[in-house]
């Protein structure tokens, strides 16, 4: 499995080999080794495991979860393709206003690990775009909060405006500098503390 540090601090890219044969192929999404060598420790213990299915041009996300409790990710694409998208939403935080965007799809088979604290987003390139989550907190609705994917200070990678499929949460979602002055992002230093008590 070959491993890629992403330009938002702590997250990472992750891809297996795959095994093609007769019948089909094999791989293996996650493994453990090859993730507790690059990030340091092992995975999360995984609380919920997600799956989303997506059209064409729909765009998830940014969203993050109140930190406390926050949650961490591990996610990849198990069918169709999409261009998946971390945000550095952490206050404090060296990469903060920072985000990298990796293609998941059936080629790679890449996946992406995100730290606690970071926000996520996805563009889903064709219909019937299958996403699974691994994930380290379960689905509270208060704690889950979002930003517009159409922040002019992010300049996120997306479609034509007029393609885009997007959730009413998800269209009125505040910009990174109104969530800033509301005081609901993730505080980094934070993040490390609880992150160093979940792998204690």
């Amino acid at each position: 499995m070959s491993v890629r540090p992403l330009r938002v601090a702590g997250a990472y890219a992750f891809t297996p080999k795959v095994f093609p044969d007769s019948r089909g192929a094999f791989l293996s999404p996650y493994q453990e080794p090859a993730f507790a060598a690059a990030v340091g420790h092992r995975l999360f213990p995984v609380a919920q495991t997600n799956h989303s299915v997506s059209a064409r041009d729909v765009v998830r996300g940014v969203h993050y979860t109140l930190t406390p409790p926050g949650t961490a990710k591990y996610v990849y694409c198990a069918r169709g393709s999409a261009v998946d998208i971390v945000v550095d939403v952490r206050v404090g935080s060296p990469t903060f206003g920072a985000w990298d965007a990796v293609t998941l799809d059936q080629g790679d088979h890449r996946a992406v690990y995100f730290p606690l604290g970071l926000g996520h987003a996805f563009v889903s390139l064709e219909d019937d775009t299958v996403m699974s989550y691994m994930l380290s907190g379960g689905y509270v609705p208060e704690h889950e909060l979002g930003l517009t994917v159409l922040d002019p200070a992010l300049g996120l990678p997306l479609p034509d405006r007029d393609r885009m499929i997007l959730s009413d949460r998800d269209a009125v979602a505040p910009t990174l500098a109104e969530a800033a002055e509301a005081g609901t992002l993730p505080v980094y230093e934070e993040c490390r503390r609880i992150e160093e008590a979940m792998y204690a």
